[in-house]
């Protein structure tokens, strides 16, 4: 690799763009040394400006793209820039599923050491989306305020804490933008300051929406700064109250359970609650000078503590068509649940699919969150155990096999590391299959030992970080198995991440 001799930091350069990195930074070559483009599509012609220069690469800024590459599309939104959401919304749709694709089976190969011909043999081609844009069920909006002193909602500018004030992202639910104007409305009017992070002062921190895609349910709920728990206290915004006095003002729901956690607060709840599938209003306490947005401590002030949602069984081998049954969940401000809705009823089924069950298995589900994979599971299969680490999540679990009537899941709290050699080791559980679906670090060494151990006839491995998943592959794999099919679900267009799901059958002594 040549070596950084002659460039220096904003020197403008022009380039080619002829590859793509898995973060989708464009690379261009000049004399054989690389420069890493934010922004910049396979194909460009560019002018650059040198960011950094290290030994053998440089980063570098898009300043001008001389001439287009093919896959170059005018982008929806004219913050992606800026915001570094949509690390490649300005890419050809279809050329980014090409990427995603090509993303999972470069790490196979290169991290998991697998063979080219075998990876290419075991592959499915990756599930797309019809329509890429307004997929996200969940958005989480910083609060703040512009040069003005106004008070505004976006996202974080890529790598730092500076508000891109965008109450219309197209990736959200079509509703985010009319709620936000709403509470900034609010905010305004009854001078109900926003959260100021260097000085750990003012009151709204960040607001949460979460939309049911089937049910049209609606939930916001305002992360506060909230300190005036006590009788007498002056909270922030100047109200006082009376310790544990309830205001019973509700003039839409008829009863009201709300105490005063926001300055006129009813004000803002009844404007909220004129919007269309408006279910739960609620705020998130969080005291904390932390980058952790949701506190622990949840209090609904308006409607119900929860919103449904229904996830469908789809038909794996005819294009994904309705099964014509689903499971509802019920969804909580800190419940885990995917994002995107269209693209998890494929996921799902495609784990249950690779799952083979026939009635008569034991499945292990770990890392379960709050049952969704082992609900789905549970129809087909004799018995289901879910592990999660998280208690809330649990009991969200149970809840939900409760209300779609499943009686052969159970779920237990704890470490899937911890829980499965106890439960396998002491009481003799065995599995026919076990599913993974783990956080993007991926399953822990230990789990991954008494999986191997326990020796089902097939694990599922569905992982959101190709990387961690090819390295548990090669651990799999040593331990007895070997890949089946594996295929990517694009969960998140126009980002350059994706999900995978992995069928490992155990191999045969012989």
């Amino acid at each position: 690799m040549k070596q950084s001799v002659g460039y220096e930091k904003n020197q403008v350069l022009t380039v080619e763009i002829i590859d793509i990195t898995s973060e989708g930074e464009g690379i261009g070559k000049i004399d054989g040394f690389p420069f890493f483009v934010k922004d910049a599509v396979i194909g460009d012609q560019a002018q650059i400006r040198v960011t950094r220069v290290k030994k053998n690469y440089a980063y570098a800024r898009l300043e001008k793209v001389l001439v287009p590459s093919p896959f170059r599309v005018d982008a929806k939104c004219m913050f992606h820039k800026q915001c570094g959401g949509c690390q490649i919304q300005a890419m050809d749709y279809g050329r980014q599923l090409a990427f995603k694709e090509r993303k999972v089976r470069n790490n196979l190969i290169r991290i998991g050491g697998f063979a080219p011909e075998y990876i290419d043999r075991v592959m499915e081609p990756i599930v797309g989306m019809e329509e890429p844009f307004y997929y996200r069920n969940k958005a989480q909006y910083p609060i703040g305020v512009d040069k003005e002193g106004n008070p505004v909602a976006g996202f974080y500018a890529g790598r730092t804490h500076n508000i891109i004030a965008n109450t219309d992202c197209c990736l959200g639910a079509a509703e985010n933008k009319e709620i936000l104007e709403v509470i900034l409305s609010y905010m305004k009017e009854y001078h109900v300051p926003a959260y100021d992070e260097t000085r750990g002062e003012g009151l709204i921190r960040h607001v949460l929406i979460r939309k049911g895609f089937t049910s049209g349910e609606i939930m916001v709920c305002l992360v506060i700064n909230y300190t005036g728990r006590d009788g007498g206290r002056k909270v922030h915004g100047g109200i006082r109250k009376e310790a544990a006095k309830d205001i019973v003002k509700s003039a839409v729901k008829g009863v009201a359970k709300e105490r005063v956690y926001l300055p006129s607060q009813e004000k803002l709840t009844q404007a909220l609650a004129m919007i269309q599938g408006m279910t739960s209003v609620s705020v998130s306490i969080n005291r904390d000078r932390t980058n952790v947005i949701m506190g622990k401590e949840i209090h609904t002030i308006w409607g119900k503590d929860v919103i449904r949602d229904t996830i469908h069984v789809r038909d794996v081998e005819n294009d994904f068509a309705d099964f014509g049954r689903g499971i509802t969940f019920s969804i909580s401000p800190l419940s885990f649940y995917q994002v995107n809705p269209v693209q998890t009823e494929k996921l799902y089924s495609l784990a249950l699919a690779y799952a083979g069950l026939t009635g008569k298995e034991t499945v292990w589900d770990l890392y379960c969150g709050i049952g969704t994979i082992s609900l789905f599971l549970a129809e087909d299969a004799r018995q289901v155990y879910g592990v999660e680490l998280v208690a809330q999540a649990v009991e969200d679990a149970r809840e939900n096999a409760a209300e779609n009537g499943i009686c052969n899941a159970q779920f237990l709290v704890g470490k899937a590391e911890e829980v499965l050699p106890e439960k396998y080791g002491k009481e003799g559980i065995a599995a026919d299959v076990i599913v993974v679906d783990p956080p993007r670090k991926g399953c822990d060494g230990v789990c991954l030992e008494t999986m191997i151990r326990m020796a089902p006839e097939r694990i599922v491995y569905v992982s959101c970080d190709s990387a961690t998943l090819a390295r548990d592959l090669r651990v799999l794999c040593d331990g007895g198995y070997e890949v089946k099919r594996c295929r990517a679900v694009d969960m998140f267009p126009m980002t350059v991440h994706t999900e995978t799901c992995v069928l490992l059958s155990k191999l045969k002594s012989t």
